[in-house]
């Protein structure tokens, strides 16, 4: 545990690649195997299920600190992060602890869940007092589900080949399925994964690293020929592999997980392909018959159930759609190009039996889209919305299929459409975490109910806001619809916050009210109703665009601007 918080402590503080890459390797010099495996878990993007109550946890680091509430909760506003703020207000400990970062997950954090809260708290009390500071800041994040370090996982495997000796793809290939969580780290696994007798896969089931799209900036006309590209339209659903082996079928998402279960139409179609084959494609929700897919919202039902009804199956048809063949025959096609691997996936279509290519199954095959020029294809893709789909996605003929987001095998570019947006007003605000604590960086944006009748009226709610006044049934005022994170730059951010402290009108823990000052233009790509949300409204991956600082508080949009754009979605 000890060796592992060190490590933590050295990737957060350097921006350096090469430091962190030394880091790394130092650390898997002395790791044991099961602790090295664990390591490899969470820094390769796994995620610790919460195991103690976040309000236990500071309940217990209170007590332990022995100082006033008050205090400890000015400490944590200060620093935005709960368990650097332990790590800091707690006295010092025995700190005697050797125990190994497996010996720690295993057979302590792990045996925590599940028991009352007076045991929790006496172990959590326990534990602080055996960790040192950097001991108690990871235990913090592991026992919170918190844990976030900053290191991507192509730096990891990187770092793993390099240590191992390995050929990076090999390493690559055999990460993948390592964060999902119903596969326990081990020192058995470990020594799989980076042996040099082992083979590339671990198991039958196990999927290809996904290869990552770069999103198109510069002018389309730039990228040549139209000839020289595939064009298929980008689908808003979950990227996914449909793997076949062994006389059984896998549906691995993006993200590693094993989703099959949740789309039992798309594992029982797939038992109708060739044993040794491997698609890439994308899970979406599509009636029967019907070519364009339904909402993400719709697919939002499967994901979020852990038990698929009849109800639920027959509502949200779902259905893979393959846009890429990884392997066939048993044999790994990623080596081939773009142009070899789309002729046998059409190949393998029109072989019949597979039911890939009939428009009401579960398995479908994206169409190739086709124009006579860029500006054709430009013409198409403004149609995009009405479609269902997000744009094109423009595959080189020439292009391999690589690991990650790189252009060293080939290339691929997502062109997408312009997002949505609308201008709102600035209502809350709250600081980051990590190097971001001490910066407001998490904004809540409001629109108006109706149309201001001018300024005056406008700014007449704005003083109602600043005297605590709550908002009359009927009257003017502003309904909050978003949050969003991003989008800015360091400096923007920082004047942000200059603002945010001068204009703060209540605290609400590490939320802040601000008299409302600022429009800022939101972009987004999806939008949907929402009964738990005020406005009526829940928005898709939200972003600040820029800072209006040509536009008034009363020229900021309404709910009507929100529903129209949601009548046009």
């Amino acid at each position: 545990m000890r060796r592992f918080a060190t490590l933590y402590a050295e990737l957060d503080a350097s921006t350096a690649t090469n430091d962190k890459l030394a880091a790394l390797l130092r650390w898997f010099d002395a790791a044991p195997p099961q602790d090295a495996a664990w390591g490899v878990y969470f820094l390769a993007g796994g995620r610790p299920r919460q195991v103690v109550p976040t309000a236990l946890l500071r309940e217990v680091a209170l007590r332990s600190s022995g100082l006033p509430e008050w205090l400890f909760e000015e400490c944590y506003q200060a620093v935005g992060d709960l368990a650097e703020t332990i790590a800091h207000v707690l006295p010092p400990g025995r700190a005697d602890d050797d125990a190994g970062l497996a010996e720690w997950v295993e057979q302590r954090l792990l045996t925590w869940r599940g028991q009352g809260p007076a045991e929790q708290a006496a172990r959590l009390a326990d534990a602080f007092d055996r960790l040192d500071a950097p001991g108690r800041f990871l235990l913090a994040k592991l026992i919170g589900g918190g844990f976030r370090v900053g290191v991507s996982r192509l730096l990891v495997q990187r770092a793993l080949a390099l240590w191992s000796g390995l050929d990076p793809k090999v390493v690559a290939q055999r990460l993948m399925g390592w964060t999902d969580a119903r596969a326990t780290p081990s020192a058995e696994r470990f020594r799989a994964l980076v042996g040099a007798d082992a083979d590339g896969l671990a198991d039958p089931g196990q999927p290809y690293p996904f290869f990552l799209a770069h999103a198109l900036e510069a002018d389309v006309a730039t990228l040549g020929p139209v000839a020289d590209w595939h064009v298929e339209w980008k689908y808003d659903g979950i990227r996914a592999q449909l793997v076949r082996r062994a006389g059984q079928a896998w549906l691995w998402s993006r993200g590693e997980e094993l989703i099959g279960e949740r789309f039992p139409e798309v594992i029982a179609a797939a038992r109708a392909l060739p044993d040794g084959t491997v698609l890439d494609g994308e899970v979406l929700a599509c009636r029967p018959g019907e070519a364009q897919p339904l909402p993400f919202q719709k697919l939002q039902q499967r994901i979020t159930r852990k038990t698929i009804t009849k109800k639920v199956l027959a509502d949200v048809p779902a259905r893979f759609v393959a846009y890429d063949l990884l392997e066939s025959e048993g044999v790994d096609r990623r080596g081939e190009t773009q142009g070899q691997r789309r002729a046998r996936l059409e190949e393998l279509v029109s072989a019949g039996g597979t039911g890939i290519g009939s428009s009401d199954g579960a398995l479908g095959l994206s169409p190739l889209v086709h124009a006579a020029d860029w500006p054709g294809y430009a013409a198409l893709r403004a149609s995009s919305r009405e479609r269902g789909v997000e744009g094109f996605m423009l595959k080189h003929a020439s292009s391999r299929y690589g690991s990650g987001r790189t252009k060293a095998e080939g290339l691929w570019w997502k062109w997408k459409i312009d997002p949505l947006s609308v201008d709102c007003v600035l209502i809350y605000a709250q600081a980051g975490h990590g190097r971001r604590a001490s910066v407001y960086t998490d904004y809540t944006f409001a629109v108006w109910n109706r149309p201001p009748a001018g300024a005056a009226e406008a700014q007449a709610v704005v003083e109602a806001i600043a005297r605590r006044e709550p908002a009359q049934p009927g009257a003017l005022q502003l309904v909050p619809f978003a949050k969003a994170y991003s989008g800015l730059t360091d400096e923007e951010f920082a004047r942000i916050s200059r603002v945010v402290r001068d204009t703060t009108l209540e605290k609400f823990g590490p939320v802040r009210s601000v008299r409302p000052t600022l429009v800022f233009e939101l972009g987004f790509e999806g939008i949907q109703t929402s009964p738990r949300h005020k406005s009526g409204i829940a928005v898709r991956f939200p972003r600040m665009l820029r800072i209006r600082d040509d536009k008034p508080l009363n020229e900021a949009d309404t709910l009507e601007t929100l529903r129209a754009l949601l009548a046009r979605a």
